[in-house]
């Protein structure tokens, strides 16, 4: 009895100590977060929304910029030997020069001292597009034999076209390097200077270089295309009919083949074509029309020998590439 009344008064006892210790500390909360912030944040998000993004600066305005290092490291990344003058000249087009020569004269220097040292990439442009679209060409031929001249014209100009150019080149790195009036680069501009690179390409290490820099990077986006993406055909029907007429090959006869939902909203129409009681190919669609088009298309598809079960195209190393590293990793 006496031990537990101890016990309890020494607890109440040191709760009362506390207490005590307690009033004499006082907490402070901290949020890391200065009272002037809020109103920052909420004037810097005005002035945002009515004046829009900051306009793009190029990467030679940005800080940590080495321009002959960047030029040197393109050409080691691409596994490339370019010459260096000739990739330096690849990257300068007119535009930039011309502003460049305008912007000193702004400035009050003497005319003789604002001519610039530097040569323009009209020349290696002009030999690239040249090299490009004869490379692609006899490619197009010997990949897809059967493919006609309009098929293989129709493919070569996707390839070279602007949008896929520039698609590749601003992947590669191209539109950091490029010397232009404008920024960012205009699609005109950066189609150029790729082609310009193809032409120093070409003059550094040779056409077989070349042609293998644009079969990795020009060719591959091929992959996952279809044919009548590249050549819109108006009339297929009437071209399978000149097509099976050079083949010596009876003309093709549609049939109905099934339907589903005929009555409804949504129809389903499956035509063949047939030639010599042989089944060609079959297409779907919502009209007879539309399906007979598309069963064309299919058969056009496989006279020339691009189906989409086809076999890949080979983008694989020449051996010829690969003996002297594979003689490198065994000696080793």
């Amino acid at each position: 009895m006496a031990s537990g009344y101890i016990l309890n008064r020494g607890a109440l006892t040191l709760g009362i100590h506390c207490q005590r210790v307690c009033r004499n500390i006082s907490l402070s909360q901290v949020r890391e977060k200065k009272r002037w912030m809020k109103a920052y944040t909420y004037l810097m998000a005005k002035k945002l929304k009515l004046e829009g993004p900051p306009p793009p600066k190029p990467r030679s305005q940005q800080p940590l910029w080495d321009y002959h290092a960047e030029v040197q490291a393109f050409s080691t990344r691409l596994h490339e030997n370019f010459s260096s003058e000739l990739l330096k000249t690849a990257f300068i087009n007119p535009c930039y020069l011309k502003e460049e020569q305008e912007r000193r004269r702004g400035l009050g220097v003497d005319a003789e001292a604002t001519a610039l040292a530097l040569k323009d990439n009209i020349q290696l442009s002009a030999k690239g597009a040249g090299f490009t679209k004869s490379f692609l060409t006899d490619w197009c031929r010997a990949s897809i034999p059967n493919l006609p001249s309009e098929g293989v014209e129709r493919i070569v100009g996707h390839l070279t076209s602007s949008a896929v150019v520039t698609y590749v080149a601003r992947n590669l790195g191209i539109e950091d390097l490029t010397m232009s009036a404008e920024f960012p680069v205009p699609d005109d501009v950066l189609h150029s200077t790729f082609m310009a690179v193809i032409g120093a390409l070409q003059e550094s290490s040779g056409a077989e270089r070349a042609g293998f820099f644009l079969r990795d990077f020009l060719v591959t986006q091929l992959i996952g295309k279809d044919l009548f993406d590249m050549w819109p055909v108006v009339n297929p029907m009437g071209l399978l009919v000149e097509e099976l007429t050079k083949r010596n090959i009876p003309l093709p006869e549609p049939r109905l083949i099934r339907s589903a939902g005929a009555s409804t909203v949504l129809p389903l129409y499956f035509v063949g074509l047939y030639s010599d009681k042989k089944l060609l190919a079959q297409g779907p669609g919502e009209t007879l029309m539309a399906a007979e088009e598309e069963a064309a298309r299919v058969a056009l598809r496989k006279l020339y020998g691009y189906t989409e079960n086809r076999t890949p195209f080979d983008f694989s190393p020449q051996q010829q590439h690969q003996q002297p590293l594979i003689q490198s990793v065994s000696s080793s």
